[in-house]
């Protein structure tokens, strides 16, 4: 962007990057990354209290129910699979997780999705992920098919705001359509849409952190044993150090709303900074032995809101956390215990390299398996 800019890691500069309306997301993401990503009029370019009223539509989505719910949905899409899997000389796992993962997240939001157009809607909001990082064809291809996400959606919209009876109320879909601004007006039709975009995409981008989990699968056998256990405290370290260990988005940026000093190092209006996500998530201030993988280390991790962040930090409340962080987990969680309980697989040989320059990162092979078959 040709812009000056602070960079800054590790747990106190996450605690400053968080404070409450210290930093804006407006002006802080090339235009290319934010039009995959978030998109204008969404809540991540709100601030002070719109952005809190805001905040609430999806906090209300993220209770311990509706997180089950969705979860046991992607279990019943997995099972299906490993039946389809089973008549295949072998499978590349990212394509087919996040196909799981858009059918059951539609099912659970209230968009109606037919099985003709799954494939279509997967890869659209598949292009959006791979290209959010990246300047040029990538980039451009994702924004050209999230113009057709963004259209299908906008249209379903109107139909619930026209029939609204169709539609439960406890949706994500009836939510979103029906929501309204402090001003008491409903949601323009495109930001509506923008807004369950933003229910949608990120739940189909859990399938790069699911991969990573099965890439530690086969990178540390010596853990599947103990998965297969069940133990339930033993699966939740497991998938911290997979979100710790592995790269997917490196950094955030903010913008400064109100001029403050940090470290004797004057911060003015408008000044552009980046957090280092991974470089905290390996900072070895925080974490002991950061490049060994070792989930055993959140037996005793001590909860703070800014030494982990691999989907940002701070409050979810009143900061830009994402949302969406416990559905991360317990999806991960779920995958990982069918992976080792449910089906029985090989790994072929392949490149399994992770490029760091990418975003976001993934083995260049997007993990290839065979001989997949149900375990009874």
């Amino acid at each position: 962007m040709l812009q000056k800019v602070i960079c800054m890691m590790g747990e106190e500069a996450a605690s400053v990057f968080y404070h409450a309306d210290r930093f804006t997301r407006v002006g802080a993401m090339p235009k290319t990354a934010l039009r995959l990503l978030q998109d204008t009029g969404s809540v991540a370019l709100l601030d002070g209290k719109a952005h809190q009223w805001r905040k609430q539509m999806f906090m209300s989505l993220m209770t311990p129910g509706g997180i089950k719910q969705l979860a046991e949905m992607v279990a019943e899409q997995w099972h299906t699979a490993i039946t389809k899997w089973d008549t295949q000389d072998r499978v590349v796992l990212l394509p087919e997780v996040q196909e799981i993962l858009c059918r059951a997240v539609c099912m659970w939001t209230g968009v109606p999705l037919s099985d003709s157009e799954v494939n279509q809607r997967t890869r659209e909001i598949a292009a959006m992920i791979d290209g959010s990082g990246a300047i040029g064809p990538r980039n451009w291809r994702g924004q050209l098919l999230r113009t057709r996400t963004e259209r299908w959606l906008q249209n379903i919209i109107e139909q619930v705001r026209a029939r609204p009876s169709e539609v439960a109320e406890v949706d994500a879909l009836h939510l979103i359509a029906w929501h309204r601004t402090l001003e008491g007006n409903l949601l323009d039709t495109k930001v509506a849409a923008v807004e369950l975009l933003n229910v949608l995409r990120p739940t189909v981008a859990v399938a790069h952190y699911i991969i990573f989990a099965a890439l530690a699968l086969h990178d540390y056998p010596q853990c599947q044993q103990t998965l297969a256990a069940g133990h339930d405290e033993y699966v939740t370290s497991f998938v911290q150090e997979v979100r710790r260990f592995y790269p997917f988005f490196p950094f955030v940026g903010g913008r400064v709303q109100e001029a403050f000093e940090w470290r004797g190092h004057g911060f003015a209006k408008g000044t552009w900074v980046m957090l280092d996500l991974y470089g905290t998530n390996h900072d070895e201030r925080i974490w002991e032995k950061p490049e060994a993988f070792w989930p055993e280390r959140f037996n005793h991790w001590d909860g703070s809101a800014f030494n982990f962040i691999p989907q940002g930090g701070g409050d979810y409340d009143t900061n830009h956390r994402c949302p969406g962080e416990w559905i991360t987990i317990e999806l991960m969680k779920q995958v990982v215990c069918l992976m080792t309980t449910a089906m029985q697989y090989e790994v072929l040989e392949q490149d399994l390299r992770i490029n760091l320059s990418r975003m976001p990162a993934m083995p260049k092979s997007r993990l290839t398996i065979c001989n997949v078959r149900p375990r009874h």
